[in-house]
This record gives structure tokens, C-alpha cells and sequence, in this order.
């Protein structure tokens, strides 16, 4: 089984920590309808050319961004027809959007309900304005709260998104943030650290002394707080930042994790399929003036043994399924296999990480170190 995901570039305004590509969109800034058009072409046009790079039937769509809540339902019904057209579906693909709360409006929701849509991932980040505002977000708390009440009217897979060690938050306030999150009794979370990524506005603001420094310790803190009230209500931890009710895991996500192989379509976009890695060029303009003179934008990669050690390692070790040396000596030898468990000596004697059954595991001590405990297995 296989998945697309589709890049919509576009967003109402720029959050302060986001390094995604995407260009700001307005309905009153000229020419920016025609941008969209000519994008919603290109994407439909890059499908079609790309038909023959998956064999498999597709199991999920991933509308993600930017803002893909931005476009039209009918833009959106466009693309996924065009997908239909000219690749194999399985007869019930999960097919997700990603939405702000403030472009969710009942109307919206009725329409995208009536759509092939499926699924909701909103991008709620805190239910409380001070938090929205320092991350300059464009919707506000209540329209965040009212988006979701009235969602799940119309569907019954909804995830949202938190971020979690904004500083001054203390413990206190994130555990209302989750509380909330339980009552609304949606089936999927999506939780992650607020970082610092080079070229964004918040880099730039605490590099000037304008807002605080990021606090590990907080965000330490917030994240086995989130553990622990996840299982106190019975969510599942099946991914280091992703939880879910017992038979709502997302399909899509979890492909990215199992070596599942994917295309990815749009500006920035990347693909896998196996052995090789490629990604689109990061430009609206030049993508669209590509597609349109039939030129694929992409760059590949082909990954050598080691490289694919690696991201078996990387994505295994984020996930309940953890890495299976022997299907690591099976795929690569033993010696790489050794070599692993060699790498791997100090955190299980620290316990940060554990084999079960010939399943190597981070264990819950490890997990906030995950990146670090990861970069050091790597076969280099």
C-alpha cells in the first residue's frame, strides 16, 4: 500500500516558529487568487505526470501545508478526482486535511463533509489566546473549541494538533490544555515541542531579546505530563508525538514510519519509494513554471545500504513497532546488525532503550532524547 501527500503552499499569515515553505495568500492582495489557480493546475498537472512512480494500490491522501483549509472544497474535490483518474484507491482511503479553526467554519464543514474528505487534523496548538498570540496564529481559542464541537457533527475521525513548551506555559496551564483536549473526545492527537528552526521570526525575536529563550526543562516536563494523561485516558502513544483511541491511528502518518512508500506532490514536496528520496523544489513560482513546460522540479537521492539502516533506525525507533534486528541481519547482515547493538550498548545500559523478543524499543525514560539517542546508532 501507498500514499500521496499534497503541499498546499499558501497561509493566511506566518506563524512566528514555522519553517514549512509557504507564501502568505490574501483574498484583498492582488494577484493572489491567480497564484492559487495556477498552483491548483500545476498540483493536478504534477499528478498525472508522476502516475507511473507508485504500483501499489493507495491507501491514503494527505492534504498538508501551509494551509490546505485555505483552498475551496471544490479545489480540493478536484485534486483528489485527478488522484482517482489515474492511480488505483483502495475502495476506503483515509483521505486527510489539515485545517486552521478560524477557516472551519459550519458552512466549510458541511461542504468538506459532503466531499471525499474523511478526516480533520485542525491545527489547534492551545486553547488560550495568550499562547496563539506569541506563536501568532490566526484563530483565536473559542473559534478553536467551536471548529472542533461542530466537526464532529459531521465526522467521526478528527485529530488536532499541540504545541507544548511555550514559554511561561507552566505544567498547570498544559494540563488544562490537554483536559480540554479529553473532553472534546476527539480520537487522535498530534503533540510537539515548540523549537527554534533557523530563518524564523521566533529565532529572530529571542536572538534580539524580544521573547525568552526555549526552557528543555519545561518542555521535558510538559511532554511525560502528556504521557501520563494520554494513558489516563486511554490514548495510545503509538508514535513519540502522536497518540490515538484504540482503532483510530492515522494510516497516513504511520506509513512515513513503516517504510511504506509514498509520493509527494507540490512545492517542497518529498517522495520514497524504498530506495530513493527525492524532493521538490522550495519555490512557488519556479514549481509552476515547471510542471507547465511538462519538467518535473525534483531532486533524488539514491540511498546507499547504510543510508537505509538509518532511516529504518530513524522512524522505527519513534514508533511502538520498534526496529527488528532480525530483520535488520535478514536485510543488511550481521555485521550491521552487531554494529547496531555495539551503538546501542549505552542507552540500554542506562535504560534508555530495551529489546523485547529481538525488537530493539526507546524506552519512555528515552524518549525526549530520542534524536540524540537515534544519531548515535546511525551507521556511519
Amino acid at each position: 500500500m501507498s500514499g500521496i501527500y499534497i503541499h498546499i503552499p499558501f497561509c493566511k499569515q506566518a506563524c512566528f516558529y514555522c519553517d514549512f515553505h509557504f507564501s502568505t495568500l490574501s483574498a484583498g492582495r492582488p494577484g493572489s487568487l491567480k497564484r492559487k489557480n495556477e498552483m491548483i493546475k500545476a498540483l493536478a498537472r504534477e499528478i498525472v505526470m508522476r502516475k507511473s512512480e507508485l504500483i501499489d494500490d493507495i491507501e491514503t491522501i494527505y492534504f498538508g501545508g501551509g494551509t490546505p483549509s485555505l483552498m475551496r472544497t471544490e479545489e480540493v474535490q478536484f485534486l483528489i478526482d485527478t488522484i482517482y483518474g489515474n492511480y488505483s484507491i483502495i475502495e476506503k482511503p483515509e483521505i486527510t486535511l489539515e485545517a486552521n479553526p478560524d477557516d472551519l467554519t459550519e458552512a466549510n464543514i458541511k461542504k468538506l463533509a459532503n466531499s471525499s474528505i474523511n478526516r480533520l487534523s485542525i491545527g489547534v496548538q492551545s486553547f488560550f489566546d495568550d499562547d496563539l498570540l506569541f506563536m501568532n496564529r490566526a484563530h483565536n481559542a473559542k473559534e478553536s473549541e467551536n471548529s472542533i464541537k461542530i466537526a464532529k457533527d459531521y465526522f467521526d475521525n478528527i485529530s488536532i494538533d499541540l504545541i507544548y513548551g511555550i514559554p511561561n506555559m507552566t505544567n498547570e496551564k498544559w494540563l488544562k490544555n490537554l483536559n480540554k483536549t479529553f473532553e472534546l473526545n476527539i480520537q487522535h492527537l498530534s503533540s510537539y515541542a515548540l523549537t527554534v528552526e533557523d530563518r524564523t521570526a521566533l529565532a529572530n525575536f529571542i536572538k534580539k531579546g524580544k521573547y525568552p529563550p526555549l526552557d528543555e526543562n519545561l518542555a521535558q516536563e510538559h511532554f511525560y505530563t502528556l504521557i501520563e494523561e494520554t494513558k489516563k485516558n486511554e490514548f495510545e502513544q503509538y508514535e513519540i508525538s502522536n497518540f490515538s483511541r484504540e482503532g483510530w491511528i492515522s494510516k497516513h502518518n504511520s506509513s512515513y514510519w513503516q517504510e511504506k512508500h509514498y509520493l509527494g506532490i507540490g512545492p517542497s514536496a518529498n517522495s520514497f519509494d524504498g530506495k530513493t528520496r527525492s524532493w521538490n523544489i522550495a519555490n512557488n513560482a519556479k514549481y509552476i513554471k515547471s510542471i507547465t513546460a511538462g519538467i518535473l522540479p525534483n531532486e533524488n537521492e539514491i540511498l546507499s545500504k547504510k543510508d537505509q539502516l538509518n532511516e529504518i533506525v530513524m522512524t522505527g525507533l519513534r514508533t511502538k513497532w520498534g526496529v527488528s534486528l532480525s530483520d535488520i541481519e535478514n536485510k543488511f547482515g550481521e555485521k550491521y546488525k552487531n554494529d547496531l547493538l555495539q551503538n546501542a550498548n549505552k542507552h540500554l545500559i542506562r535504560n534508555m532503550l530495551k529489546i523485547e523478543d529481538e525488537i530493539l524499543f526507546i524506552t519512555e525514560k528515552g524518549m525526549f532524547y530520542a534524536d540524540g539517542i537515534t544519531s548515535d546508532l546511525f551507521s556511519v
